[in-house]
């Protein structure tokens, strides 16, 4: 028997540990953030996590200084950074298909019957992208119970 093999949409490694490094930042806004204290907060590789960081701050969502007080912090308050943002600094325009975010990159562009669709489909993502901010994902998100959940299950009786 065959496995179905599930593909999904994906954000990179990078976006993703972007996010994780920019969420951890933001829990301490303020602070002056050194990429080896990050790494050990984020457990993640420091060639990693300042590879992150310098592509952060050579796109404008952090600031570096030198010295031996320096390190990168936010460059504004995590309520004004979309995760749309993040994605963009570390992996480029956003986009579900090369058609949808770079016009000219597809030979079939000019007779493709579906390339509307995917820039609709593609501003929507962008859209939820950019409504969630930074901010928002240094907070857990309360999961809703289903209801078939909270049935009582069967206790064995106590010896």
């Amino acid at each position: 028997m065959e496995v179905e093999k599930r593909r999904m949409l994906r954000v990179s490694k990078l976006a993703d540990y972007g996010t994780v490094v920019m969420a951890s930042m933001a829990r301490e806004p303020h602070r002056v953030h050194s990429a080896a204290d990050m790494a050990t907060r984020v457990g993640l590789a420091a060639p990693t996590v300042s590879k992150i960081l310098k592509t952060l701050a050579r796109n404008g969502l952090v600031t570096s200084s030198r010295g031996a007080k320096g390190g990168y912090r936010l460059h504004c308050d995590p309520a004004q950074i979309s995760v749309a943002q993040i994605i963009d600094a570390m992996d480029g325009p956003i986009g579900m298909t090369e058609c949808s975010s770079t016009p000219g990159m597809c030979s079939q562009e000019a007779a493709c019957t579906v390339r509307a669709n995917w820039q609709t489909i593609n501003h929507i993502v962008l859209d939820a992208l950019q409504r969630v901010t930074l901010e928002q994902m240094t907070r857990p998100i309360a999961h809703a119970v289903p209801l078939a959940a909270l049935k009582r299950r069967p206790v064995a009786p106590l010896a």
